[in-house]
Order: C-alpha cells, then sequence, then structure tokens
C-alpha cells in the first residue's frame, strides 16, 4: 500500500472508536436523564440528519481541500459536540454536532482512500478500511461499555446530593463526566493522526460553491450513478446494508434487554460479537475476491436477512452469539467487494469526492428511514422480537429482487482509467 495509507486508517480507527463509544455514553445519559426509549434510536436520527442534508457540499468540499486536514478539522468539529455534552448539552443535540462533523469526514476519508489507490487494489484497501470500521465498533463498543460500568461511574465522585438545577434535567451534573473527558482525548488524537496523512495529490476542477449550483449538480450526480448498471447496483445494496446495520445495532441493545435481561453495560458487548464476524467476512473478501467478482457476493445478503429472525428466536447467550457473528461473515463478505465497486464506478463517473457525498446521501436516508419506522413502532409498543422477524424478512426479500435485477443485468464490471 502506498506512503500514508496505514496511518489513514489509525485515524479512522481512533475517530471510528470514540463515536462508538460515544453513542454508548449517550444513551448512558438517556437513561439517567429517564428519557423514553425510543429517544436511543432517535440518537441515530439526529447523527445521520447531517449526511442526507449536507450532501450536496460535503462533496465538493471534500475535493477543494486536501482531504486528510478536512478530517482532522472534522475531528475538531465532533470533540466540540462532546465537550457541548460534558457543559450540559442536550444528548440529541450534542450528537448531532458529532454527527455534522461525521458528515464532511465520510467523503474525505472514503475519497482519499480511492486515490491513494488503483482499482486493482481498491477492494483489498476497502477490506483494510471495513477492518479498521468494525474493529473500532468492536473496541468502542467495549470502551462504551467500560465508559458506563459501574467502577468508572464511581471515580467521578458523583451524587445524588450534587444534583441541582431541578426541572432543567439535562442541565444536572452527570456520572459520565469521566467518561466524557476520555473521549475528548481520543477525538483529539483521531485530529492529530489525521494531520500527519500525506496529500493524494489529486486535485479537481472548481465549480465554486453557489448552493443553488452544488443541489443542481448533486442530483444529477445521484441521477447517473444510480442510472449506471453497476453503480446503481451496488449503490443499492449498500444503501440496504446501513440502513438494516444501524437498525440492527439498537435492535440487538433492546433485544439483550427485554429477552436476555442484560444490562446496557453487558448487551453493548454483545456488538462484538458482529464486529468479530465482520472483521472475518471482510478479511476473507479483500483477499480472495476480485472487483469484477463483487457481484456474485450478493447472495450473502439472502442469508444476511435470514439470520436476523434466527437471532430475534434464541433464548440463550450460547445461541445468540453464534449466530451475531455469522450475521457480521455474511455482512463483511458481501459489502465490501460492493462498496469496492460502488467506489470504483463513483470514481470513473464523477470524482472521489462527489461519488462518496452521493453514496453516503443514499445510505443515511436509509439509515434515516429505517430508524424513524424502527422508532415509531417501538412507540407503538412492538416487540422488539416482532420487530427484528419483520425487519429481517423483508431484507431477504429485497436482496432478491436485487440478484434477479443483476442476472437480467449480468455483465462484466466496466473498467475505467483512474
Amino acid at each position: 500500500m502506498p506512503s500514508g495509507f496505514y496511518l489513514l486508517i489509525a485515524a479512522q480507527f481512533a475517530s471510528a472508536l470514540a463515536d462508538n463509544a460515544l453513542l454508548i455514553v449517550i444513551i448512558a445519559r438517556l437513561q439517567e436523564l429517564n428519557l423514553p426509549g425510543w429517544w436511543a434510536p432517535m440518537l441515530k436520527f439526529g447523527f445521520t440528519i447531517s449526511y442526507v442534508v449536507l450532501a450536496p457540499f460535503v462533496g465538493p468540499l471534500a475535493d477543494a481541500v486536501p482531504k486528510a486536514r478536512l478530517m482532522a478539522w472534522m475531528n475538531g468539529v465532533k470533540l466540540l459536540g462532546v465537550l457541548a455534552l460534558a457543559l450540559g448539552m442536550h444528548p440529541f443535540a450534542a450528537f448531532a454536532v458529532v454527527g455534522f462533523g461525521a458528515a464532511a469526514y465520510a467523503p474525505a476519508k472514503y475519497g482519499l482512500v480511492t486515490e491513494l489507490v488503483g482499482p486493482q487494489r481498491l477492494v483489498l484497501a476497502n477490506g483494510w478500511l471495513e477492518v479498521s470500521v468494525v474493529c473500532a465498533a468492536l473496541f468502542g463498543t467495549v470502551l462504551g461499555g467500560l465508559l458506563v460500568s459501574p467502577w468508572l461511574l464511581g471515580l467521578s465522585g458523583f451524587s445524588a446530593a450534587q444534583q441541582g438545577l431541578q426541572g432543567l434535567d439535562w442541565l444536572t451534573p452527570s456520572r459520565l463526566s469521566l467518561s466524557i473527558a476520555l473521549l475528548l482525548l481520543v477525538y483529539a488524537l483521531a485530529a492529530l493522526l489525521n494531520l500527519g496523512v500525506p496529500d493524494s495529490g489529486a486535485r479537481y476542477p472548481t465549480s465554486g460553491m453557489h448552493p443553488r449550483r452544488l443541489c443542481r449538480d448533486f442530483w444529477q450526480a445521484n441521477r447517473r450513478l444510480w442510472a449506471d448498471a453497476d453503480g446503481g447496483l451496488s449503490l443499492a445494496v449498500t444503501t440496504l446494508f446501513w440502513g438494516v446495520g444501524a437498525t440492527l445495532q439498537f435492535a440487538v441493545l433492546r433485544w439483550a434487554a427485554d429477552v436476555l435481561r442484560l444490562p446496557l453495560s453487558q448487551a453493548a458487548y454483545l456488538q462484538a460479537a458482529v464486529a468479530v464476524g465482520v472483521i472475518a467476512g471482510a478479511g476473507i473478501a479483500g483477499r480472495w475476491v476480485p472487483l469484477h467478482a463483487a457481484k456474485r457476493m450478493l447472495g450473502f445478503g439472502v442469508l444476511l436477512g435470514l439470520f436476523i429472525p434466527a437471532i430475534a428466536s434464541a433464548d440463550s447467550l450460547a445461541v445468540a452469539i453464534p449466530l451475531l457473528v455469522l450475521v457480521g461473515a455474511v455482512g463483511g463478505l458481501m459489502v465490501v467487494p460492493l462498496n469496492a465497486l460502488l467506489q470504483h464506478r463513483g470514481y470513473c463517473l464523477l470524482s472521489a469526492g462527489r461519488s462518496i457525498a452521493v453514496q453516503g446521501f443514499n445510505e443515511n436516508a436509509s439509515v434515516l428511514g429505517m430508524l424513524a419506522l424502527y422508532a415509531g413502532l417501538l412507540a407503538l409498543d412492538v416487540s422488539i422480537v416482532s420487530v427484528m422477524w419483520g425487519f429481517g424478512l423483508c431484507i431477504a426479500a429485497l436482496m432478491s429482487l436485487l440478484i434477479w435485477a443483476a442476472q437480467r443485468r449480468s455483465g462484466a464490471v466496466k473498467p475505467c482509467a483512474v
């Protein structure tokens, strides 16, 4: 791999580690404030809305400035969001600020990977990137569990007698102050690592930053990528995958609490089982699946959907953990090659930053839609087992339709000069 690639991976790992740990800490803060359970998926909604609203602007921004520098700036924005949480901002608003930073971070990150490596190594590079993302989710979840564990909360010196400002619950002192301070250090480390990543040297024509023109150009780019046979197929798969993944993240936490009766600090560790599976699947895909064979991995999406009802029906950790590992493995085997295919076609048709912005818009619109549906079902008191069964069967059916569409438009992956 070229110079700077592994430093980029390290910076990405540190930033994503903090994001995943922060989610657990903020869920604990919601519980501390005695807010309703449907607030938890709404946290992700607030985090993700920036990806959709800012999509027309973050792609050109990522192409207009050195991407590593932009990533460092956006880690600074995330740090401000965590600092605001420490100073008393409502958890939803604070996590939305962090999401604002993440929205501009994503096209810079994926775009820089596309620029640094050629199409021959793009699946391998995505394997590395996906492993770093999933390892960050794995260790971030573990870190989040530790940060909300009773022994660490006791170190903060917080007691109920210290609380004041009754009636303004989100301004009361928190037992999580020490945990939040540790997360600030992780975000600062990520920003420093980003500053060490070298510039790729790629430059793109500038078209100005007029909002109306940027929105028009974005929608044209969006239509162009969807209209491409390989680009549209891979975009449909990744859009579905990330919506499912975000919803499953919360569903597993709720299922562990309702069915297995686990506290949040222990339920968070169940997500580690999914992460282990994704690492294995992503590693296998990055090593043995070439770009031209990416569409052959679609069948794993059907398995992914069918495993979700099986998890919902499990009544013990001995059954649930292997199933969670399998869900992660089939997800990694499917998404890494198809994500590489999407990046390749996006780079061919658009540019590195713009194509990732289009991808982020669609994937995160899916996240918003599925989380809104999930939160609505919880508000209606639908059981988590029924929710997971419904989601799983719908995923299997949609992936079967995508396989049928891919077979109708079968053909080799179209190469292009990059």
